[in-house]
């Protein structure tokens, strides 16, 4: 079983908090960034973790509702809420787009209809190589079009990138998303074959806990 890196996530500034998706708080000399923000049926919650954490700004990995499903909170406390471009019509109600349930067409897109949604004026753009509090960000496409990690110093909040799934035997093992919930499962995979080959120490993904290297490279080496 795969120890929780606990010290060198709190040497990073890291904290985890579980909504459905992982929601990540990091805090630096710099300020404080919240990534994420969980499910809907999350929303009272988060909205105390903003009133206790305090953060300068939310960043939104991607605009599927079990990541952003609290965006409009942070809105409406006049937070600036950072993602792609690329995703920032699904967070507004201009597209509904959600590859899940998986075989059911069209649900996903009345589920994303039914969520409220985020005015364009709260939303600021960021940029593939942008620093944010010393987080660099990375263009992660695949599950979605315009889905963001941010990576420093070996650490990697990857977003759906990857996930952390049961191995069977007690322990954790890497996972992809299944095909139908991706947006591009072709580049889902070349996604994950990049994470593997980058210099990490840890891989902190959106749902389930943090990954090893060796874990993700594991899977990576599988195609489909």
């Amino acid at each position: 079983m795969t120890a929780f890196p606990v010290d060198l996530l709190s040497r990073e500034g890291v904290q985890i908090r579980r909504m459905y998706a992982n929601v990540f708080l990091l805090s630096s000399p710099q300020g404080r960034l919240l990534v994420d923000t969980g499910a809907l049926n999350y929303a009272p919650a988060f909205s105390r973790l903003l009133r206790q954490f305090r953060p300068d700004a939310v960043l939104v990995t991607h605009a599927h509702v079990d990541h952003a499903g609290g965006a409009f909170v942070a809105a409406r406390l006049g937070l600036p809420l950072l993602a792609h471009p690329l995703e920032h019509s699904q967070l507004t109600g201009q597209r509904h787009e959600l590859p899940y349930p998986a075989g059911m067409p069209g649900v996903g897109a009345i589920i994303s209809r039914l969520h409220p949604k985020v005015p364009a004026g709260a939303l600021t753009s960021v940029e593939v190589g942008q620093e944010i509090l010393g987080w660099e960000v990375l263009h992660l496409p695949g599950h979605s079009h315009g889905q963001i990690g941010l990576m420093r110093n070996g650490v990697l909040i990857a977003a759906d990138a990857v996930l952390s799934a049961p191995d069977g035997k007690g322990g954790r093992r890497a996972a992809l998303p299944h095909a139908p919930y991706n947006a591009d499962h072709a580049q889902a995979l070349q996604t994950l074959k990049r994470i593997a080959e980058m210099e990490l120490r840890v891989i902190l993904p959106g749902h389930g806990g943090p990954l090893t290297p060796e874990q993700v490279r594991e899977r990576a080496g599988r195609d489909s």
